[in-house]
């Protein structure tokens, strides 16, 4: 009898599986998915129920061919891929191939790839799920109708290679919106008033001005600072009010897939790309000295912080042996999951509390040690004793004036002991004054005290000596811009994709031009502010973040089976239907017309229009071909468009007549930099490299090539960039672009040597001739 096939989706968890099940079971990968819709053409029949034409990927034949050797013979096949919505599909693409009389399929849910993990899966298979395969079809459907039938229209009105995506153009408009905030960010002064106070022992220490006659004080400039100081000057100092609260601080949830993304983005600097590659590595199997691969953490794409009874009190066994009784629970602590969390997989965490970041070190790569030791410090916090932490306060009166300072001791360190939320907040520049992700916002005024500052012993109605009263003048700062972390956040907190999407999001719009990531902010560009402002005219609920949530939330109905497929798909494009009829007609075309402006031609005074070329966006006098006016473009920090071209007067510039039609020739600046055209274009499109006027540069040095009697110069290329060639050209061509030196090469006979330069060696001499690898220093 044939042995039972077991089908997973990743090659690398093969190895991992055989360690286990030994010749117990044929084990093979799809490598991925094995089928999908045609990449060509639309393949949804929409008159016929939406039905899908899904086709053998291309490259896949030897897999396919792989999978049916493998199943020979055997009446028993257990599909394994992930155990997520992608997963459900493979599993099911993979059961149409090997559709055979008599053979029985089993899904089989693999949530940690150790031994207890695949027997406990296997010990429980279950039959395909026809509703989650359903949510993957619909998604993907979703997917290819606003992909496929929209993008044309940009290819269209704007430029090919353009795509549009259900997802992916939502996340650009929550970019782009808040880039508008910025520009359109008006920055206030305000001012702060501190002061250095000294009780009858040291230290000094700094409270913040933070009332006046008990309302919150705004000081909105430097005279109205001044008066307050005034006043003060001539206030005594005294002790009002001292608070002290006892907190318990609880620990943080272990990580969900987003929550993962973001403190691996904060914490080590990865891209949630990044992040998301190298918890699959630690998911699917590593060989840490135990005979084979073994999976180091549970499945990483998941919503819920469910965790096993099992792993929660094997960490309490852990807690008490390496850290003491007091820092662990008395019983397991259990998280409640956010209302539309799936709790289909638990929380992420590692597969054995007892496999610590010491012990596997020596076995993982720096960047899997980092995520590890990142997974599994969280977990095990999630399990210990709160900290206890003792909050004071102090409010001090000068007149009518209050001051106050605070600060926090630790009484005791609990489950910080191993993992500080201090470390857990994002970067200062990305923080936009709300509270942090425990819920914890200060004591809610602006302390303005030194950070871990020494507060010496007071005493209620104690008189204090005003040292130095200190203004300080602030501006508001307009809303940051989005980095991975934030974005994530964002897209989480607006239930805009799921857990398993969010670093593709990430990366897609960046590979599709419409953001740059500068500084590790995402930035829209022009192209991106454009298709945007389209897409948003033409689809507004396609770009409604509210509706992208809930079409996810139709897919998890989908996958609860409250809701049918074709319901869905039948209430989502009847209206679309229209939106595409109407953008068809409708929809602005930059190629054409352009995007008006409230610019006015430099030449003739008509109107400027944005327009988009095979060398990107440009602006363009609507008056042409009477006008030829056009010219690169950029925005200032508030949004307005700056001209590229040197304007004189009322014209551009002329630098040279036109060889061709004798009328002037200026300066543009096209995909490769500045170039000369005739402005007698369209009649005369005569256009000359910018540096072809520019007088060569002679040198001492002889041409090297035997029997001509030129000198070498120095020119530039059309693009600007310096080489050298012979002054006999064209009837000698020898061209260089590194400069050549008379001295024959010892090596190889060579009749010069070039000039290079390099980090290693510096200056020095070397052989042109390639094979040869002479050189000497300068």
């Amino acid at each position: 009898m044939s042995k039972p096939l077991l089908i997973v989706e990743s090659p690398t968890k093969v190895k991992t599986l055989k360690k286990y099940l030994g010749n117990d079971y044929n084990v093979a990968a799809t490598a991925g998915h094995i089928k999908d819709l045609p990449q060509k053409e639309l393949g949804i029949d929409i008159e016929n129920n939406f039905k899908a034409e899904y086709l053998n990927i291309k490259g896949k034949s030897k897999v396919i061919q792989d999978l049916k050797s493998a199943a020979g013979a055997t009446d028993t096949v257990y599909l394994a891929p992930d155990p997520d919505r992608e997963g459900e599909a493979i599993a099911f693409h993979a059961a149409e191939i090997l559709k055979k009389k008599g053979r029985k399929f089993y899904r089989v849910l693999i949530h940690e790839l150790t031994k207890k993990g695949i027997a406990e899966a296997l010990s429980n298979p279950t039959e395909l799920n026809a509703d989650k395969y359903e949510a993957q079809q619909t998604r993907r459907t979703l997917d290819r109708l606003v992909g496929y039938l929209i993008s044309p229209l940009l290819w269209r009105r704007v430029q090919g290679s353009l795509s549009a995506g259900r997802v992916q153009s939502v996340a650009v408009k929550i970019i782009c919106d808040r880039e508008r905030e910025i520009r359109a960010f008006i920055s206030e002064e305000y001012w702060t008033i501190t002061a250095d106070l000294l009780a009858e022992v040291p230290p000094i220490f700094s409270a913040a001005l933070v009332r006046h006659k008990g309302r919150k004080i705004n000081i909105p400039n430097e005279k109205k600072a001044s008066q307050i100081i005034k006043e003060l000057e001539s206030s005594d100092f005294t002790v009002d009010k001292i608070t002290i609260k006892t907190l318990n601080k609880n620990p943080l949830p272990p990580f969900i897939t987003s929550k993962l993304q973001q403190d691996a983005i904060n914490r080590l600097k990865f891209s949630a790309k990044k992040t998301m590659s190298v918890a699959q590595q630690l998911y699917e199997g590593i060989e840490i000295g135990t005979g084979g691969p073994e999976g180091l953490i549970t499945y990483m794409r998941t919503d819920s912080t469910r965790i096993a009874a099992e792993a929660a009190n094997e960490a309490l066994m852990l807690i008490k042996d390496k850290f003491g009784a007091e820092y662990a629970m008395d019983k397991p602590r259990f998280f409640k999951n956010k209302n539309n969390a799936q709790d289909a997989h638990e929380a992420i965490r590692p597969t054995s509390v007892f496999n610590t970041p010491g012990k596997v070190q020596p076995y993982l790569t720096q960047d899997q040690f980092k995520l590890y030791d990142l997974i599994w410090k969280r977990f095990v916090a999630s399990q210990m004793s709160p900290a206890v932490i003792d909050q004071k306060n102090v409010a001090i009166a000068a007149g009518e004036y209050t001051f106050n300072v605070g600060g926090n001791t630790i009484k005791f360190q609990g489950f910080m002991a191993l993992y500080s939320y201090a470390d857990d907040k994002p970067d200062n520049d990305d923080k936009s004054g709300g509270k942090d992700e425990e819920g914890s916002s200060g004591n809610g005024e602006k302390s303005g005290e030194k950070e871990r500052q020494v507060i010496p012993e007071l005493e209620e109605g104690m008189k204090l000596d005003a040292n130095k009263i200190i203004p300080m003048q602030h501006f508001t700062k307009p809303p940051p811009r989005f980095s991975e972390a934030s974005l994530v956040k964002e897209l989480e907190e607006n239930g805009i994709g799921r857990p398993s999407t969010y670093a593709t999001i990430l990366s897609t719009i960046r590979d599709k031009g419409y953001v740059d990531l500068v500084k590790k902010y995402f930035v829209p560009n022009e192209l991106g502010f454009i298709v945007n402002e389209l897409l948003v005219a033409s689809f507004p609920e396609i770009l409604d973040a509210a509706f992208t949530a809930q079409m996810e939330n139709n897919l998890d109905n989908i996958e609860s089976g409250s809701r049918k497929f074709l319901e869905v798909l039948n209430d989502f494009y009847a209206p679309f239907k229209v939106r595409l009829s109407n953008a068809t007609e409708n929809m602005l075309n930059v190629k054409g017309v352009g995007i008006p402006t409230d610019l006015k031609c430099p030449l003739c005074g008509r109107q400027i229009n944005i327009k988009i070329g095979k060398n990107g966006h440009f602006i363009a006098c609507t008056g042409y071909p009477e006008c030829s006016f056009s010219s690169n473009y950029t925005r200032d920090e508030k949004g307005n468009i700056q001209i590229h071209e040197n304007i004189a007067s009322s014209d551009l510039t002329p630098v040279k007549d036109c060889d061709k039609c004798g009328k002037p020739m200026v300066k543009k600046e096209g995909r490769y930099g500045e170039f000369l055209a005739c402005t007698g274009y369209p009649e005369c499109k005569n256009t000359e490299s910018l540096y072809a006027i520019e007088p060569v540069k002679s040198t001492d040095i002889h041409c090297p090539i035997q029997g001509c009697t030129g000198m070498i110069v120095s020119k530039k290329s059309r693009r600007g960039k310096d080489f050298y060639g012979c002054d006999k050209y064209p009837d000698c061509d020898f061209a260089s672009w590194d400069k050549p030196v008379n001295k024959a090469c010892h090596k190889c006979s060579s009749p010069y040597l070039v000039e290079k330069e390099t980090k290693k060696d510096g200056l020095l001499l070397a052989c042109p001739v390639k094979g040869c690898d002479y050189k000497e220093t300068r």
